[in-house]
């Protein structure tokens, strides 16, 4: 008996751990409504355009497991002064058409109607409202933009500088569901709401 019984409980147990949602070792960003854009603002700043070492990544879960994906094309800027990310020029804009995922077939099924829907909003845009000084970094406050729908999120990222090189990176988790992706999976294999994201992103200075 023993020899059967000590497997299955590792199974078990692994099975368990597999059940594990990344969304627990994440911040939630902060979801409101769409904040107005402000005003341009006249800045002493540089404006850093990113570069083909930028990623954009996302973790995904379900009862069963999770996977890992990203977008492939997607453009920005940010920009920077001694360091320090100022005024409201930063932005994002990626292409869904480039969503990717460990499995093939996943990607398919994220760029169709139950997800992303691509061929009826084909772009996601994250606009920056406002960035406040926090003692681990910043807090980045913007409108984004998925699935025919804006919101304003507010999460918290790093910035350096290098030279002409600026990296800006964070890591939270958003409600797939305040963008109206509400598609729930199998019955016995719910897809989680929550969704990781993870921003690892290289700029040069213009």
């Amino acid at each position: 008996m023993k020899h059967i019984f000590l497997p299955a409980a590792a199974a078990a147990l692994l099975a368990v751990a597999g059940c594990e949602n990344p969304a627990d070792n994440t911040t939630d960003a902060k979801v409101e409504e769409a904040k107005p854009k402000p005003a341009p603002e006249v800045v002493d700043g540089t404006r850093y355009v990113f570069t083909d070492n930028s990623k954009i990544g996302f973790v995904g879960s379900k009862v069963t497991g999770s996977h890992e994906g990203g977008f492939k094309e997607f453009t920005g800027h940010f920009t920077i002064a001694d360091g320090k990310p100022v005024g409201t020029d930063h932005k994002v804009e990626i292409n869904l058409r480039s969503t990717w995922a460990d499995n093939p077939r996943l990607a398919r099924h994220l760029k169709g109607p139950d997800f992303f829907d691509v061929p009826r909003h084909p772009m996601a845009v994250f606009d920056v409202t406002s960035i406040e000084k926090i003692d681990t970094g910043y807090s980045v406050t913007g409108n984004l933009t998925l699935h025919g729908v804006t919101k304003s999120i507010t999460f918290p990222a790093t910035v350096s500088q290098n030279g002409k090189v600026a990296k800006i990176k964070a890591e939270f988790d958003i409600n797939r569901f305040d963008w109206g992706i509400a598609y729930p999976g199998k019955s016995d294999d719910l897809i989680r709401k929550e969704v990781v994201l993870k921003l690892d992103l290289e700029a040069r200075a213009e």
